[in-house]
């Protein structure tokens, strides 16, 4: 693995387990066995880094996401799917932990591909949704739109709850309910 490499990959895992504040250059090149130009000669600084490691971590989650939602099954069958997928739960969201980072909030370049990760998921799902609806496996009067912020919020808010507890029992409990709200009806 090449420097430039090390140092992304250093990045990411630092924002997953310390926030932006909490990754510090001299953090970042330990962690990368790098010495103390390599940063500068790689990226322009701190910021630079930190959207290749943020876009990094936004489109591998986007592209795991995509691979379950685009998936074989039903509509339902790739909600659940996504929904139920392997997670490590209680260490979090790389993603949705950026959310709570003030400096990543406040900053439009590097929370934009936290956003649009997350909208391209919403989408997607909201998509299904309709699809399913075309179907006849969910009902008319579910909003596709509606549905798919409450799949994120689901899943968003699940990794919060299993943390805060330690288990995670909360986040499979919300995932369950969510599920049996969309179940199918049978027709008649």
């Amino acid at each position: 693995m090449s420097t430039a490499e090390r140092l992304i990959e250093s990045t990411r895992e630092l924002l997953w387990e310390r926030g932006y504040v909490g990754t510090s250059p001299k953090a970042i090149l330990e962690r990368a066995g790098a010495g103390q130009g390599s940063m500068y000669h790689h990226f322009k600084g701190k910021p630079d880094l930190a959207l290749a490691a943020i876009r990094r971590t936004a489109d591998e989650m986007r592209a795991t996401a995509e691979r379950v939602l685009d998936g074989p099954g039903t509509p339902y069958e790739r909600i659940e799917a996504y929904l139920t997928r392997e997670r490590d739960v209680l260490r979090g969201c790389p993603v949705g932990r950026l959310t709570m980072d003030p400096e990543v909030i406040a900053s439009q370049e590097l929370r934009a591909p936290v956003d649009e990760t997350i909208d391209r998921i919403r989408e997607r799902i909201a998509h299904l949704v309709e699809e399913g609806q075309e179907q006849g496996q969910f009902g008319p009067e579910l909003d596709g739109e509606a549905i798919a912020a409450t799949v994120v919020a689901t899943v968003q808010g699940g990794y919060v709850l299993a943390r805060a507890a330690g288990s995670p029992t909360a986040f499979d409990a919300g995932v369950r309910g969510l599920l049996s709200l969309l179940a199918p009806r049978p027709a008649g």
